[in-house]
């Protein structure tokens, strides 16, 4: 029961054929781990398919919770305090199921590392994980790292390759950096807790140079319906074309999709994936992004309701487990599903 439950065998046909989600045609490398998405002539389909958040379609409204109503670890309190416990295994438990060096190395590809003194920020770094890959490429005292959860960074500072690094506590959509500051901003694992996805990309347009790539890696939604159920509770899981939407919106050009994800997976991405592709972008101009945003979402200095912190806590925490259980069920049935055969 449970096997069927999670096969979704008739789910998200689409995919398979290489179209995604709302009409997105992909070329059909892009069904495999290697596969980019780059928007030259593709943009127009992009823009036409897409549906901003807060305006879902009916068709689209019914199968996923709009990316305007934040999950209930969509938010900075709940992060932090989720972080404090998770900060405990996550380079040894998490990671393995979700976010190998091998992908890890090739998710950062796009963000073009050729110097070894690229100024770069790594935001949302937590516990240096990324950061090792960006410090193969790029001297660790040109590199800063930033998060809001001090557990997090604490594991950061005891690996020895980053011990030049710059250590920050601070804010994704509110960086304390200058503008034109860095030549690549890199974020990886953090855009599913940022209540405003946008402002954090606008972001990450303000404080690079001209000519400076930024690049985000992250979840993808979910098509199965056990498996959004569980995404839309626990935390934001974007679709490809919001990523892309939200890069366009800031004035990134040249903005690319790469898909990732584990290997044991063989290409499936119907449960979603915690780290599933690594978009870029170039920013073309010095100064502040053209797109002007007003109030933050959520203040991260305002007190929260003790109860509504609970119960987003307990619940949000609950869903999480679904997705340490499925790299487990992907790994079994990769061990005893032949090889050419879907599973």
């Amino acid at each position: 029961m449970a096997s069927l439950m999670l096969n979704g065998a008739h789910q998200n046909p689409n995919l398979i054929s290489g179209i995604a989600p709302n009409g997105l045609n992909f070329h059909n490398k892009c069904l495999f781990q290697k596969g980019v998405l780059s928007h030259g002539n593709k943009l127009r389909v992009v823009r036409k398919n897409f549906t901003p958040k807060g305006s879902m379609s009916a068709s689209s409204s019914s199968s996923s919770r709009p990316g305007s109503q934040p999950r209930f670890i969509q938010h900075k309190k709940e992060a932090f305090w989720f972080y404090r416990f998770l900060s405990i295994v996550y380079d040894h438990i998490i990671n393995p199921g979700h976010w190998t060096e091998d992908m890890r190395d090739e998710a950062l590809e796009p963000a073009d590392l050729y110097n070894r003194n690229l100024r770069v920020v790594d935001v949302g770094g937590g516990t240096g994980f990324t950061t090792l890959g960006i410090v193969k490429h790029v001297d660790a005292k040109n590199v800063t790292i930033l998060d809001q959860s001090p557990h997090q960074l604490a594991k950061a500072k005891q690996k020895e390759p980053l011990k030049e690094c710059k250590i920050v506590e601070g804010d994704a959509e509110d960086l304390p950096f200058p503008t034109d500051y860095a030549d690549r901003y890199v974020s990886a694992g953090s855009i599913e807790y940022w209540p405003d996805p946008q402002r954090g990309i606008t972001e990450a347009y303000r404080v690079l140079r001209i000519g400076g790539i930024a690049c985000v890696i992250g979840p993808v939604h979910p098509t199965f319906w056990l498996s959004r159920f569980f995404a839309d509770v626990w935390m934001l899981f974007p679709k490809e074309e919001e990523y892309i939407e939200w890069f366009k919106k800031a004035g990134f050009k040249d903005v690319k999709l790469k898909r990732i994800g584990p290997k044991w997976y063989r290409g499936v991405r119907r449960h979603g994936l915690i780290m599933g592709c690594s978009v870029t972008g170039v920013k073309p101009l010095s100064g502040d992004s053209p797109l002007q945003l007003g109030p933050k979402v959520e203040d991260v200095k305002k007190p929260v309701n003790p109860f509504v912190f609970l119960y987003r806590f307990i619940l949000g925490t609950i869903a999480s487990t679904y997705f340490v259980l499925v790299p487990i069920y992907m790994w079994i049935k990769d061990k005893i599903v032949p090889r050419g055969m879907p599973i």
